[in-house]
């Protein structure tokens, strides 16, 4: 075996006619050496992060579904390869293409998704983890969908919720990285979106050096400003966690610190989601991430589409299939939720927590939109920058 290649087989139907089922393999695309799952840093729990593998919450999908699975007489093998560059990506995805795989689950960096996409036509791909708006607009792929929610899904639930409470004047922080900056431009979009208004930009940055302690301490950071809201942009996490209750002015943190717009969280108490929470927790010895919640759909969206049509189980759906107006799925979060044509992200309430419980959902009470209240979230229909879409 690859040195980068590794595979694990999970079958779901165990009833007794399991040996003559069809069997519905799935390929599961993960980063090997994933420094986000490294034990140190795992630890950390920083909020929005992964907490580990997306294999969990696959398995967790499965045996959710082990009684239609065996009804349609289908067995489920999962395929996961672990890759190191988008050249493995790609060849990864040639093999499950060949070997009759039915859909992938992609939990790679942005290089790597878009080579592994690029590997097959007949395939849908579903990105799990990965909330770069460029995936969805500038760099979209007609075969793949998201079930993460995006940087701008994100910062636009945010500033409704600014918004509804009249904390107009925003002070912003954000670090040095690279990601760091992308995701600023989205939190910028949407406060202009929403009508909010920046009082200051600021740049942060983690530092021992003496010359740079204006950069490193939230009270000097934050001072010299009035605002009614700090929004900390920070990928890495470590400085966003020390700053609420260290600024300057009494004031609330949001963003990175304080409250949050996550796809998930296991401290979510309606729609039937403290039993998935527990489902999971128990199958997975933790909580349940956003991550992982991305992954249970995603999964659920697959074989929802598959088991619709059992009688071409052994195929794989066409990427279209997942972006009919018909198409929609129950994610325990009060709204059925469906892919947009025009990104293929699929289109969910956010909820807003502060890591202790759930404050808010979004998009917030009393918000109009023509068609569809979730596209208040993220790109909407007349901001369609991809090509390989529908319109």
């Amino acid at each position: 075996m690859a040195a980068w290649a590794r595979r694990v087989v999970l079958v779901t139907a165990a009833c007794a006619g399991a040996a003559h089922a069809a069997p519905l393999k799935i390929g599961l695309l993960v980063r090997a050496d994933d420094e986000r799952l490294a034990p140190a840093r795992v630890e950390q729990a920083f909020p929005g992060h992964p907490g580990g593998s997306p294999q969990a919450a696959i398995e967790v999908a499965l045996k959710e579904s082990t009684f239609a699975l065996d009804a349609a007489k289908l067995e489920v093998k999962l395929d996961t390869v672990a890759v190191r560059s988008p050249a493995e990506a790609r060849a990864a995805v040639q093999r499950l293409d060949k070997a009759g795989a039915a859909a992938l689950l992609a939990d790679l960096p942005a290089d790597a998704l878009l080579a592994a996409s690029d590997a097959t036509a007949r395939l849908a791909v579903f990105n799990l983890a990965n909330a770069d708006d460029a995936l969805r607009q500038q760099q979209c792929r007609g075969n793949v969908l998201h079930t993460l929610p995006s940087e701008r899904m994100r910062s636009d639930a945010l500033a409704q919720y600014l918004v509804s409470r009249r904390w107009s004047r925003v002070l912003l922080l954000h670090g040095p990285r690279a990601d760091d900056s992308l995701r600023l431009a989205s939190v910028q979009h949407s406060i202009k979106r929403f009508g909010l208004k920046t009082v200051d930009t600021r740049a942060f940055k983690l530092s021992a050096d003496p010359r740079e302690r204006q950069l490193a301490n939230p009270l000097l950071l934050t001072g010299n400003a009035d605002y009614d809201v700090v929004w900390v942009v920070d990928s890495d996490g470590e400085f966003a966690r020390g700053l609420p209750y260290r600024i300057a002015q009494a004031r609330p943190v949001v963003g990175d610190a304080g409250l949050l717009a996550l796809a998930w969280a296991p401290n979510f108490e309606r729609f039937g989601a403290p039993q998935l929470a527990r489902r999971f927790a128990r199958h997975a010895q933790r909580a349940m991430t956003a991550q992982d919640w991305a992954a249970w759909i995603a999964t659920k969206a697959v074989l929802q589409a598959v088991l619709t049509k059992p009688a071409a189980a052994a195929g794989a759906p066409s990427p279209a299939a997942w972006v009919a107006a018909d198409f929609m799925l129950d994610g325990f979060k009060g709204s059925r939720v469906s892919f947009r044509p025009w990104d293929r992200q699929l289109r969910q309430p956010l909820l807003l927590t502060d890591g202790l419980g759930v404050i808010a959902t979004a998009p917030i009470d009393g918000l109009l939109h023509p068609s569809n209240v979730l596209d208040t979230l993220g790109a909407d229909a007349p901001e369609k920058l991809c090509k390989a879409a529908t319109p």
